[in-house]
C-alpha cells in the first residue's frame, strides 16, 4: 500500500525551510529579481543549516534522507522564490545528484562535501545552441589524449554557469555510436580553455543567472570522468529521472504560490459591493486550480515514494513532470486573470510566477518529450 503521508521528520524539516525560507529568502526577492543577480551567499547560508545535505549520505556531511526530502525542499523553495531556487535545484539535483550517482569515491569527496556545505556550487552542460532535446545532435567533443581529455564546444542555457566552481558537462567521446557515445566530465572553473561567454537575459527566474559557456581545447583530466567512458548519455537521463521527480515538486510549489496569491485577492477585491470570491465564475476558478494542485502534488509525491523504495518510476516520473508543470502555467495564467489589470503589474508577484512557470515545462526534457516517455512505457 503507497503511504503518501509525510513523518515527523520530514514535516519538521518542512517547518524549518518555510520559517528559514520567509525569515532570509523573501526579503531578498525583489532586489535581485530586478538586477537579475543570483544571491551566492546563500549557499553558504543553507549550507550552513545541513539543508543542502538532506538527500545526501552522511559519509560526505549530508543527513542521508531519501528523495521526499528533496520533494519537500522544491515545494517549499520553489513556493517562496523560483528565480532563487532555480540556482540551488540545479546545484544539488542535477550537478551534484550526478556526481553522487556516478561519480567515485575520490570525486565525491572532493565535490559532494564542499558542495554540502555550500562552499563549491555546481552548474549542469547538456544543453548546446542546436541540441537540446535531441542529445544526438550534441556537438561538444571529448577527444582523449594521455591521461587527459581535450574538449572542444559550446554549452547554452547554463544556470549557476555564470558563478559556478565546478561543471558537470556532457561530450561526445565517440561519435560513430551516436547518443551512446556520450561522456560526462567534471570541469573546474579555473580549468585553461574553459569560459563565460556571455551571460544571457530571460524572460522569468531573473534572480537565477544563466550562461552560454564556450570549451576550446580545454584539458580535462580522464579522473575528472564520471562513470565509464561512453555512457554519460544513460547516466545523464538517470540523473534526470529523480530530477524530474523534483522538478514536479517545484512546478506543485510555484502553483501554490500563485493559487494562494489569487485566494487571498479573491477576498479582499471588492467589485459589485462584494469581493470578487463571491462571484460563481472565479469561484470556479479557484476551485479548479486548488483541485489541480492536488492532483499533481499526489502523483508527485507517488513517484518520490517509488523511488524512495527503489522501485520503477521512469513513467511515474514522467507524468509528475508533465502534468505538474502544466499545472503550473495553467493556474499562474488564471491567477494573473483574477488580478485583473494588477495582474499585468509587476508590483503583484502573479506577474513573476508567470513568466516563471514556462520554463518548468522546457527544462528537464520538455512535456514533449515526456509524453514520448509515457506513450512508450505504456507499450506504444
Amino acid at each position: 500500500m503507497i503511504d503518501l503521508s509525510l513523518t515527523d521528520e520530514q514535516k519538521a524539516f518542512r517547518d524549518a525551510l518555510r520559517k528559514f525560507a520567509n525569515k532570509e529568502i523573501t526579503p531578498l526577492i525583489a532586489e535581485h529579481e530586478e538586477r537579475a543577480e543570483y544571491p551566492q551567499f546563500l549557499f553558504e547560508r543553507i549550507g550552513e543549516l545541513g539543508y543542502l545535505g538532506a538527500r545526501f549520505p552522511e559519509e560526505f556531511g549530508g543527513s542521508g534522507g531519501d528523495t521526499m526530502f528533496s520533494v519537500i525542499m522544491s515545494e517549499e523553495l520553489g513556493y517562496v522564490s523560483p528565480g532563487i531556487y532555480l540556482g540551488i535545484y540545479v546545484h544539488l539535483y542535477l550537478a551534484m545528484s550526478g556526481i553522487l550517482f556516478f561519480g567515485t569515491n575520490e570525486q565525491k569527496k572532493k565535490y559532494l562535501e564542499p558542495g554540502i556545505r555550500g562552499d563549491m556550487i555546481g552548474a549542469w552542460g547538456f544543453a548546446e545552441p542546436g541540441a537540446g532535446s535531441d542529445p544526438g545532435s550534441m556537438t561538444t567533443r571529448a577527444k582523449r589524449e594521455g591521461n587527459d581529455f581535450i574538449i572542444n564546444g559550446t554549452k547554452m542555457f547554463i544556470t549557476n554557469g555564470t558563478f559556478a566552481d565546478f561543471v558537470v558537462v556532457t561530450a561526445v567521446t565517440d561519435p560513430s555510436l551516436g547518443m551512446k557515445g556520450i561522456s560526462l566530465f567534471i570541469v573546474d572553473k579555473d580549468t585553461p580553455g574553459f569560459s563565460v561567454s556571455k551571460k544571457l537575459n530571460k524572460m522569468g527566474m531573473k534572480a537565477s543567472e544563466a550562461a552560454e559557456l564556450v570549451f576550446e581545447d580545454c584539458r580535462v583530466p580522464a579522473s575528472n570522468m564520471l562513470g565509464k567512458e561512453n555512457t554519460g548519455f544513460i547516466a545523464a537521463m538517470g540523473t534526470l529521472t529523480e530530477g524530474r521527480i523534483v522538478a514536479a515538486a517545484f512546478a506543485v510549489g510555484l502553483g501554490r504560490a500563485a493559487y494562494d496569491a489569487a485566494l487571498d485577492y479573491a477576498k479582499t477585491r471588492y467589485q459589485f459591493g462584494q469581493p470578487i470570491g463571491k462571484f460563481q465564475g472565479i469561484q470556479w476558478m479557484l476551485a479548479d486550480m486548488a483541485t489541480q494542485i492536488e492532483a499533481a502534488k499526489l502523483l508527485t509525491y507517488q513517484a518520490a515514494w517509488l523511488a524512495g523504495k527503489g522501485a520503477p518510476h521512469i513513467k511515474e516520473s514522467s507524468m509528475a513532470k508533465l502534468f505538474a508543470t502544466e499545472m503550473a502555467s495553467k493556474v499562474c495564467a488564471q491567477a494573473v486573470q483574477i488580478h485583473g489589470g494588477y495582474g499585468f503589474m509587476d508590483e503583484y508577484p502573479v506577474s513573476r510566477f508567470y513568466r516563471d512557470c514556462k520554463l518548468l515545462e522546457i527544462g528537464e526534457g520538455t512535456s514533449q518529450i515526456h509524453r514520448n516517455t509515457i506513450a512508450r512505457s505504456i507499450g506504444l
